[in-house]
């Protein structure tokens, strides 16, 4: 290996001239590259990455000189070894991404063996974080977004970027001990920077897996639930749930009954699969839900003053009342009111059909609807562009949601940091004053968080972040749903539209043109066929985990037997494993619009193992944990059914079926893993 292919690394400004280090003058100056600028030469901007490694390139470590994958295991969560005071140390790289080439060498000019470039990239917070590549011939086949980086390469200094000082920018030549300090790599005892090439690899990896099997020796102790860890340490079961969970679940419930613990994602966890014992679970003081959400919080909107001060919870949670009683009636006006600014223009329009596909237009109804009644109306000429804008941003976010909630560190989610700073940004006291007709429980929140705030502190829009998130994230797909069994099921529809114009014919209300409906919260409970639809859509959709922390070692006492649980673990009640069950619901994987209803009244009894049950219908969880918001998010569903059954014919272009996308499993109503065409027309 020549002296270039051991020292050194190379950065490229803009220009035409490389600078820094060339085979000739391997230890040149390193000028800034500025944050997010291409390289010269680059084909496509550098994957992320946040690992460095500094020991000396070997094309049989690496894989191969032309692209073969490491041959050692990759993890995916951050980790580095660099050594204090210096800049030469052992580690291992890896990095999410799209397949990226790296820079083309200058003219006349080949890439020694070793040779590393780095330079500021699409990272995330606005692309300023570094980047790793090796040669183009290393980097250009990574097939899974997953790469091992060995070579030889200088670090550079960081700095505090002046677009956003969270994220480091790169200047001249420092220390291996200045770069983790700016990464957040972590250090390892100082006789291991001593240990270079083949032996302080094997080390590094040994570490590694050492912390994960230790996670993995967990033993069943007397008294505990079945205890199911899988074959691969950390990750457990996660990936054989994630794949279909009910058919799994209910394979393990046959099998070991209705109580076990699994080890997910590092995290062990017993479900709890009867539905009479979940009271003892809801009631249980030891079992918290408040711990679970604190963190949930932080490490999903950045919401870190809830995890040390109690009152602000307790104030946070008074502003629930304002989301029912009399509080709910005026929110339904309002609601529809912004329906009849959504829908109006359309029924303006000629009775020509309209296609569109359904996911994007529930999504843009139910977002403009949902913001608009909760934070108010924006006077500016340039509303539609404003939601708009919001909607993608908050779609961006909301689609690395469970990453996020699963732990995986935001800064490897490509750019949605910069994406939730700018939606935090867009809901701060400050920009929300430009919004009129705000609702009762934000102005009410926002008296509360500047008690505990400064008006400026970012914290403020990431409350409102959660509350809007919280409101819109499960109604969308809970709308597309339910749209999309009644467009194929005509018999169903025709019931509800019978029910509805029964309804108006006996308030005196006719169809005319325009937009000029309106009903009661009273009138919409009325409609028991449209309540029972969303119901079994709800009932068949529904993958939320009701979650509880347990705070210290436990025995819960439950109808059938007790449980040991260990403190640390999270206890988890499943409903679809209820929602499922052949012996409460009649053929449970059918779609019946009507099964809610009894002698066209509101059905609520039904029985298991010959016993009625308090508890058989839960998609808006259980307890403390009871969705605050679920009364407004079945009046927005129930309205804008109403109004689209009234004014609007309705036929489903693609009529196939569609599979329930489990990538939300856990936390919420899933996606469709696909989406189908429908057309609209107003009605003649």
């Amino acid at each position: 290996m020549d002296r270039a292919g051991r020292r050194g690394i190379s950065m490229w400004s803009r220009g035409p001239k490389h600078s820094g280090h060339s085979p000739k003058s391997p230890r040149g100056p390193v000028r800034s590259l500025r944050p997010g600028a291409r390289a010269k030469g680059c084909r496509t901007q550098p994957t992320h990455f946040q690992l460095r490694t500094e020991i000396p390139f070997s094309p049989a470590i690496s894989g191969s000189s032309r692209g073969n994958p490491s041959p050692f295991p990759l993890v995916s969560s951050p980790f580095s070894f660099l050594p204090p005071g210096g800049d030469r140390g052992v580690g291992v790289g890896v990095g999410w991404g799209e397949p990226r080439r790296v820079p083309e060498a200058p003219s006349g000019k080949r890439w020694p063996r070793g040779r590393c470039a780095w330079w500021g990239g699409d990272g995330a917070g606005g692309g300023e974080s570094g980047n790793f590549e090796t040669r183009p011939s290393v980097t250009s086949r990574r097939r899974h977004g997953l790469v091992s980086l060995l070579g030889p390469c200088r670090v550079a200094e960081p700095r505090r970027s002046e677009r956003d000082p969270g994220y480091p920018d790169l200047r001249a030549v420092g220390t291996a001990e200045d770069m983790s300090a700016g990464m957040g790599g972590f250090w390892p005892e100082p006789w291991l920077t001593r240990s270079l090439g083949y032996p302080g690899l094997a080390l590094a990896a040994a570490l590694l897996l050492l912390v994960l099997c230790l996670n993995a020796r967990r033993t069943r102790r007397p008294g505990e639930p079945p205890l199911i860890k899988g074959w691969l340490p950390y990750f457990g079961q996660a990936l054989k749930l994630q794949k279909d969970p009910l058919g799994f679940m209910t394979s393990l419930q046959k099998q070991y009954g209705d109580i076990f613990t699994l080890l997910l994602g590092g995290k062990y966890i017993t479900f709890i699969l009867d539905p009479f014992h979940y009271t003892s679970v809801a009631k249980n003081q030891k079992l918290s839900f408040q711990i679970f959400t604190n963190k949930f919080l932080k490490r999903v909107f950045s919401i870190k003053k809830m995890l040390t001060d109690s009152d602000l919870i307790d104030e946070i949670h008074s502003t629930y009342q304002f989301l029912q009683g009399k509080h709910l009636d005026i929110l339904m006006e309002s609601t529809m009111q912004n329906l009849k600014q959504v829908f109006e223009p359309q029924l303006l329009k000629t009775t020509s059909w309209s296609t569109e596909y359904l996911l994007p237009f529930c999504n843009s109804v139910i977002f403009e609807m949902t913001f608009t009644t909760i934070y108010g109306n924006i006077l500016a000429d340039d509303k539609k562009t404003f939601i708009t804008e919001l909607k993608d941003d908050f779609l961006k976010f909301d689609e690395k949601f469970t990453r996020l909630a699963s732990g995986i560190p935001i800064e490897l989610l490509g750019n949605i940091k910069s994406v939730r700073t700018k939606l935090i940004k867009d809901l701060t006291i400050e920009s929300l004053a430009k919004l009129q007709g705000m609702s009762e429980v934000v102005q009410r929140r926002n008296d509360i968080l500047e008690k505990y705030y400064t008006p400026k502190d970012t914290e403020i829009g990431a409350h409102h972040l959660g509350l809007l998130w919280a409101s819109v994230t499960n109604t969308v797909p809970t709308m597309f749903w339910a749209m999309y069994y009644l467009l194929r099921n005509p018999k169903a529809m025709a019931v509800l539209r019978d029910e509805i114009d029964h309804l108006l014919q006996s308030t005196g209300q006719k169809k005319g043109p325009g937009f000029s409906i309106y009903l009661t919260r009273e009138q919409l409970d009325s409609l028991v066929y449209l309540e029972s639809t969303i119901l079994e859509v709800l009932r068949l959709c529904s993958f939320s985990g009701i979650f509880r922390f347990v705070q210290e070692d436990l025995t819960l006492h439950l109808e059938s037997q007790d449980c040991c649980l260990r403190k640390g673990d999270f206890v988890v009640i499943f409903p679809p494993i209820l929602h499922h069950d052949p012996e409460i619901f009649e053929a449970p994987d059918e779609f019946r619009f009507d099964r809610f209803t009894e002698n066209g009244k509101k059905k609520t009894t039904f029985f298991k193992r010959g016993k009625k049950l308090k508890y058989y219908h839960l998609p808006f969880g259980l307890g403390v944990s009871k969705c605050p918001g679920r009364f407004l998010a079945m009046v927005e569903i129930k309205q804008l059914l109403v109004v689209l059954l009234t004014y609007f014919d309705l036929e489903i272009i693609d009529n196939k079926p569609l599979e329930l996308n489990y990538s939300r499993f856990l936390f919420g109503i899933p996606y469709p893993d696909s989406d189908v065409l429908f057309r609209y027309k107003i009605k003649s």
